[in-house]
């Protein structure tokens, strides 16, 4: 009886383990997942109906918190979609490095995740998580 309790966690040991890249999320100020992929590039995962607004916000509180990256530009990667570090989710891949870009990096003050190479300053992403500070501060 003992061999086969110990045969039957061993077999379901891999599919109750965490994913490592779960493991080293980040929860952003509005609660969307960053994923970090390298070290340029991140991805924020779609939630609870956030728009663009507050998909740059992620991606802005991220490097802000964790990389510290105050100034410079974000810039979309991989436009909104299939996720690439989660199978059945949504998500946006960012990057800190233009020259990585497919296409050449745009310019632009509308808000968008649907187009590779947009970008915004991390200043101006920054901007969209204020909604979500005010309201934080005011549960408190």
């Amino acid at each position: 009886m003992r061999r086969f309790v110990l045969m039957l966690c061993c077999l379901t040991l891999p599919l109750t383990a965490p994913a490592p890249a779960l493991a080293q999320s980040y929860q952003a100020v509005n609660r969307l997942q960053v994923v970090p992929l390298n070290a340029n590039d991140f991805e924020v995962i779609e939630a609870r109906g956030e728009g663009a607004r507050g998909i740059w916000c992620a991606a802005a509180d991220y490097v802000t918190q964790v990389r510290g990256i105050t100034s410079g530009r974000l810039y979309v990667k991989t436009p909104r979609g299939r996720s690439v570090s989660g199978m059945g989710r949504i998500g946006v891949v960012f990057t800190t490095n233009a020259a990585s870009l497919s296409t050449p990096p745009t310019t632009s003050f509308s808000v968008s995740v649907r187009d590779a190479g947009s970008g915004l300053s991390v200043v101006h992403a920054l901007q969209f998580c204020k909604d979500y500070l005010l309201e934080l501060r005011e549960r408190f």
